[in-house]
């Protein structure tokens, strides 16, 4: 094994480490059994160091030595932290299976899964063996500020997830950051590995599937700082139950532990958490239901006003709301809040699936499940927008109420110095600013330009307010916080000893943003010739010839930016110059038609068939007329998570005749 040139410190280090190994695996002992073995076959009992090295050699001592001291990391994605910023080629500089440059004062937990069985649900999958498109599974891991994602591997009953995962397992502690970790203060990091599994079927749409949190610190125990375990997967929401697999891991410390720890003393430690936790949860619910009813003594019509102190999450854990909530920054993945509420916005807006028929199913998801999903309700939107604004030092707060026809719906609201109340869409990224209304002068003000009618409560990591105000008619509510006659506030320290981080262990961690991989000019190139060639084949279907006009096609670029910086910050600019270069580029007598669309996704078939179903568009891709000339051009914006804006505008001119 070769080795770089080190620092004296990082040498020493190094050496303590290889010195460790080899005394775990008892190398001395077998050196000296060889050596007598060797003095016993050659004659003059004198063993040279050739010799001895060729013996060594022969018995795979070399080889097995090798093993043990070479760490090999084979599938590290999105390990970077928002804070890293992009290499050259546009992709993270840590997302790539190749060696990691580990820090030899730091602690690492080296996490190897080695397959997965019973995954009885795949079991009548079609034989991947053929070459055709399937079905896909994908496992996330999270760990204190760390993010990692694994291949894609066709989705079997006995799945192909074989991965290796490289975890830091660092101290929070001032001043302890580059200190190595050690028993007792592992043994004190409640933080579970959140595992994620995503499935991707074959039209790219995705499904979470099981959302798992292990607790690793049964490695501590462990003889030579290893141990393997088979994780039962559960699924999520009202399969919660019910298994969907089994997952083979195996756990390694690096460097290995000199004091390890007794499986009584872990045990000890991990029941007395859940003790605690059970203890506060118990407490926090015993205060929530005496504030409740408080709350309806104010006005017996509070009842009927949508207060929601507890939500759901896909593995049927009841949770206070604002745990839901974090600060959350973005690092330099995203500049601004209104960038951050354009990169939510991006995020698709699904329901929760339900087997058959019913009501509506509700399920706050946890923001990681969310992300690596880049999936789901307006609940996930709204608490993911409200962690970023409030990483952004704004005083945000999620909105629990209605919008049209009395439909459940969740929003964000800012409040700023000088008293201003601003609503944010999640789903959108639109803003609206709140004017109250006098309920004795309605006919003198407009209505209102959001679409909320109702709010029961609002709440952030650290505040939960319920509206006992006459009305919860947003129009006509105040939204003075501090106002006790308007809003009922719950006691600060009951919701922080059950949602402030660390306070109990039923927390789930909060993750990191991470960088897309996607490069955007390629992207942006590829889906723009695979149109290309659609629109040919469909106007060759037709009868029709297409001719390119290239410079038109440049020239629309233009006029896609100029939409992506709307959407980002409500601000028109740009579009002026846009016409003005279509005027100088279409000749006179010629009309000029374009038609710009927007995706959250660069599949160009998808994209073409969407756009197939506009008239308006129809009318562009099938123009006919003296001198026509077609023009496409797509725009991919990037933003965190694998989330992007597709900006595609297909364009005509032509000759009028009259």
């Amino acid at each position: 094994m070769s080795l770089p040139s080190l620092p004296t410190d990082k040498g020493s280090d190094l050496k303590r480490i290889i010195r460790c190994h080899l005394v775990q695996m008892n190398i001395h002992d077998k050196i000296r059994g060889i050596l007598a073995e060797t003095r016993e076959d050659s004659d003059p009992g004198f063993v040279s160091e050739g010799d001895m090295l060729r013996a060594l050699q022969q018995r795979g001592i070399v080889e097995d030595v090798m093993k043990e001291l070479t760490l090999h990391v084979d599938s590290v994605t999105e390990a970077e932290t928002s804070d890293n910023p992009p290499n050259k080629s546009g992709k993270s500089s840590a997302t790539h299976a190749e060696k990691i440059n580990i820090d030899l004062k730091r602690r690492y937990l080296y996490v190897q899964i080695l397959g997965g069985k019973a995954f009885l649900e795949h079991l009548q999958e079609p034989d991947k063996t053929l070459g055709g498109i399937c079905s896909t599974m994908t496992l996330c891991l999270g760990f204190r500020n760390q993010r990692f994602r694994s291949k894609p591997v066709p989705c079997a009953c006995e799945p192909d997830l074989q991965e290796s995962f490289l975890l830091e397992v660092h101290q929070d502690a001032t001043g302890n950051g580059s200190k190595m970790a050690d028993s007792s203060a592992m043994l004190s990091m409640c933080d579970p590995i959140h595992m994620v599994l995503i499935k991707t079927d074959t039209s790219g749409d995705t499904v979470l599937t099981s959302s798992h949190f292990l607790d690793w610190r049964t490695v501590l125990c462990a003889p030579n700082g290893r141990t393997s375990i088979a994780i039962e997967l559960l699924g999520v929401g009202s399969e919660c139950k019910v298994p969907i697999g089994v997952l083979n891991v195996k756990l390694e410390l690096y460097p290995p532990l000199v004091d390890h720890l007794t499986v009584d003393v872990i045990t000890t430690q991990q029941s007395l958490e859940r003790q605690k936790t059970s203890e506060k949860e118990r407490l926090f619910l015993v205060y929530a239901k005496q504030w409740w009813r408080e709350f309806l003594e104010i006005r017996p019509s509070n009842k009927n006003k949508l207060v929601k102190i507890f939500a759901q999450d896909e593995n049927g854990m009841n949770r206070p709301v604002c745990s839901y909530v974090r600060i959350l920054r973005g690092g330099r993945l995203l500049e601004s809040p209104r960038q951050a509420a354009r990169f939510v916005s991006l995020l698709a807006q699904e329901r929760v699936p339900v087997v058959g028929g019913g009501s509506y199913h509700e399920q706050w998801c946890t923001m990681m499940a969310f992300l690596c999903r880049n999936k789901g309700d307006c609940e996930d939107h709204a608490t993911l927008l409200c962690s970023l604004l409030l990483g952004f030092g704004l005083d945000a707060y999620v909105c629990v109420g209605t919008k049209a026809r009395n439909t459940p719906h969740v929003w964000v609201m800012t409040c700023g110095t000088d008293g201003a109340v601003t609503f944010w869409e999640s789903l959108t990224g639109n803003r609206y600013l709140h004017r109250l209304i006098d309920p004795d002068d309605m006919t003198s003000h407009p209505k209102p330009s959001y679409p909320y009618q109702t709010v029961g409560c609002v709440f952030n990591h650290k505040a939960f307010f319920a509206n006992c105000q006459p009305t919860d008619t947003v129009p006509l509510c105040v939204f003075d916080l501090q106002d006790k006659s308007c809003w009922k506030a719950m006691n600060q320290e009951a919701l922080n000893s059950v949602c402030a981080p660390g306070s109990i262990t039923s927390l789930p961690p909060v993750p990191t943003l991470c960088a897309s991989s996607l490069d955007p000019a390629q992207a942006s190139n590829q889906m723009e010739l695979e149109l290309r060639h659609l629109l040919v084949e469909h106007r060759k279907d037709l009868g029709l010839a297409t001719i390119w006009d290239d410079n038109l096609s440049y020239l629309l670029s233009a006029a896609l930016v100029a939409y992506e910086l709307e959407r980002c910050t409500g601000v028109s600019c740009g579009n002026e110059e846009f016409q003005d270069a279509v005027r100088r580029a279409v000749p006179d007598g010629h009309t000029f038609k374009g038609f710009p669309i927007q995706f959250l996704h660069h599949n160009a078939h998808r994209a073409f068939a969407t756009c197939l179903r506009s008239h308006f568009c129809e009318e562009i891709l099938c123009c006919r007329g003296d001198h026509v000339r077609l023009a496409v051009r797509v725009r991919v914006f990037v933003y965190p998570e694998s989330a992007c804006a597709t900006w595609v505008m297909f364009a005509c001119k032509y000759h009028s005749i009259l």
